[in-house]
């Protein structure tokens, strides 16, 4: 767990694994839904819940990271695969989420640092993302565009990112 302090407002933000907090699952199911269903249209609610439910075992992959400040505050995940078109691209950063009223507050920014993080002490040496629409935010962390393609009808970047040298 990362414990860090925002001076700003004399708060602390826990980032902390779902697992320690499955009872934020369904919150976050729903808010994943919310933003990404048009890149996963065959899946409904009821089928990502059960799915994320998944990533509460004690394996590290998947494995979902929470920002926690009092309230739940967003999240990130490491999965196998996040792009069925690209199997041979594994693991992936994945569901990258702050709330909304909670943006631009840097909490994004902590959340992939962790994942990255823990990905590496897990003897990870290479991640990949998608995004339709961050691909800035990611090259400011040190990610890499590996292509822009159209995926279920929807422009995306993907990314890579080394862990060697974090």
């Amino acid at each position: 767990m990362i414990h860090i302090k925002q001076t700003a407002k004399n708060q602390s933000l826990k980032i902390i694994n779902l697992k320690s907090h499955p009872e934020h699952l369904e919150l976050l199911a729903r808010w994943h839904h919310a933003e990404w269903s048009y890149l996963n249209p065959e899946e409904n609610i009821a089928q990502r819940i059960t799915r994320m439910r998944s990533y509460l075992n004690d394996d590290f992959i998947p494995s979902t990271f929470i920002a926690n400040d009092r309230e739940l505050l967003g999240s990130a995940a490491i999965v196998k695969n996040d792009m069925e078109t690209k199997p041979q691209l594994s693991p992936w950063l994945a569901s990258v989420y702050v709330a909304p009223p909670n943006r631009n507050r840097g909490i994004g920014t902590k959340l992939v640092l962790h994942s990255m993080e823990m990905a590496r002490s897990n003897n990870i040496n290479k991640l990949y993302l998608l995004t339709p629409d961050k691909k800035l935010f990611y090259q400011k962390l040190g990610w890499h565009i590996i292509s822009e393609e159209m995926y279920h009808g929807y422009t995306v970047t993907v990314m890579e990112i080394s862990l060697n040298n974090i």
